[in-house]
């Protein structure tokens, strides 16, 4: 997977440099993204997903299952996609 947040599905957005002379030259705005690992409980595994600030705080408010569940039913991460550490 590239640029895109596992848990949220936040990717990277297209807008314009805007000079002062109101010249426009398009530029990307890209995500607060970083890959980080998790302790899976109910699988009692470690996971490693690619997330972005605001999917660090969706786990912390919902949990990581509760989070994954709902990314899954949205269609942002497959479960195959999910990579497990130590196997």
């Amino acid at each position: 997977m590239s640029k895109v947040c596992q848990i949220t599905g936040k990717k990277a957005m297209i807008g314009n440099n805007v000079s002062h002379s109101k010249h426009r030259t398009k530029r990307s705005f890209d995500v607060n993204l970083f890959s980080k690992k998790f302790f899976y409980v109910e699988e009692d595994c470690w996971i490693k997903l690619k997330i972005s600030a605001a999917g660090l705080r969706i786990i912390n408010k919902m949990g990581l299952d509760a989070a994954l569940k709902q990314a899954v039913a949205k269609g942002h991460v497959d479960w195959k996609d999910i990579k497990v550490i130590g196997e």
